[in-house]
């Protein structure tokens, strides 16, 4: 009798995550091989030289290589699999390499002016001839950490209690409530400016001041605060809602002994988003506070400078020493920037309901933990 051959084999799984050498020596190879291709066609056989169009065309080309080389070399899913993997690190590339050149040449630039005499002195006393080591940016410093505090503390509240109504409330006003706040995400920064100058300055009778670049500042905060932390209040798990509204605890008192704590990781994510955002705005300051080269200590009374005043006067002037101060700007507020990333990242990259190790400690000493 006739053995019947075995059909049934054993199922090979194919790992998509795997690359092997071959894949890394086609990658690169093509990446080559289509660069000197595309090079020779647009500088040698034809007129039109290296522009934007070139590159197109090279990673077009690229593509087209990887995927006539995939496909010789691995199944159709595996041909495909390594097109689209090629095709993801060739987009973050284009978004990290100009992120990467940029913070590279505002250091190049802005580190020849870094001096201790940065932090602790005004522009008073500096003239068009003062060296760098003559002034600094002291006043544009407090300016811009008084006018993003007076920000925090008019948005914060506001947008965490409208973030609370649409999220653990809701009712007839919330759609309309919920378009507005995606209206003000949209407004330009120049227009917040337009309608803090109209309303309190002009018609209020207000002064150009910090106060008045911070209610600015506030109106273009406000919407990533509401936004950021009624995604966060989303994602509270309902069981614990359930949970204490099964004990008897009413709706706000849940709201606020259950959902707020468990949220509050990410509501200061939020929190520092929202500052992030506004941080390095220059349009709404122009209508607002204009700028001033001494030291300003009071946002109430008078002009006050800002970092992104101070970077955007000192860039209109002739003199070599004050564009190497505006660099130097340009570098102080980008580490601002950068370190409000990271701690928004190191933060809510915590789940809900963290509990620090500060925090274990006491509930330790307490003998809850």
């Amino acid at each position: 009798m006739k053995a019947v051959p075995d059909l049934v084999q054993a199922e090979q799984r194919i790992s998509l995550r795997s690359i092997d050498r071959t894949a890394v020596l086609a990658v690169v190879g093509s990446a080559v091989g289509s660069l000197a291709f595309v090079w020779l066609l647009f500088t040698q056989f034809t007129a039109a030289g290296t522009n934007i169009g070139m590159f197109i065309v090279w990673y077009l080309v690229f593509i087209s290589m990887i995927w006539v080389i995939g496909s010789e070399q691995y199944d159709p899913v595996r041909a495909r699999d390594l097109v689209a993997r090629v095709v993801f690190w060739s987009a973050g590339l284009i978004i990290v390499v100009p992120m990467i050149a940029i913070a590279t040449y505002t250091i190049a630039k802005g580190v020849t002016a870094l001096t201790p005499n940065f932090f602790f002195q005004d522009q008073s006393r500096v003239g068009p001839l003062s060296p760098a080591n003559v002034g600094g940016a002291s006043q544009a410093i407090v300016g811009t950490l008084e006018q993003v505090a007076i920000a925090a503390i008019i948005s914060v509240p506001l947008g965490i209690l409208v973030a609370i109504y649409l999220n653990e409330v809701g009712g007839r006003l919330a759609r309309v409530v919920r378009t507005i706040v995606d209206a003000m995400s949209a407004i330009p920064s120049i227009v917040a400016g337009l309608f803090i100058f109209a309303s309190f300055i002009l018609a209020f009778g207000g002064q150009l001041s910090g106060f008045a670049a911070g209610l600015a500042l506030a109106v273009l905060m406000l919407p990533t605060v509401t936004r950021t932390t009624e995604v966060v209040l989303r994602l509270v798990p309902g069981g614990l809602r359930e949970a204490g509204l099964a004990l008897g605890a009413t709706e706000w008192s849940t709201t606020r002994h259950v959902v707020l704590p468990t949220a509050r990781t990410g509501i200061v994510t939020a929190v520092i988003l929202g500052i992030a955002r506004v941080i390095g705005e220059t349009a709404p300051l122009l209508l607002t506070t204009l700028g001033a080269v001494s030291m300003n200590w009071s946002p109430f009374e008078g002009k006050q400078s800002a970092l992104p005043l101070y970077v955007y006067r000192l860039f209109q002037l002739p003199q070599e020493v004050a564009i190497q101060r505006a660099w130097t700007g340009a570098l102080v507020l980008l580490i601002l920037v950068f370190v409000l990333f990271v701690t928004a990242r190191i933060i809510g990259g915590r789940g809900p309901g963290h509990i620090s190790r500060f925090r274990r400690a006491r509930l330790a000493r307490e003998g809850l933990a």
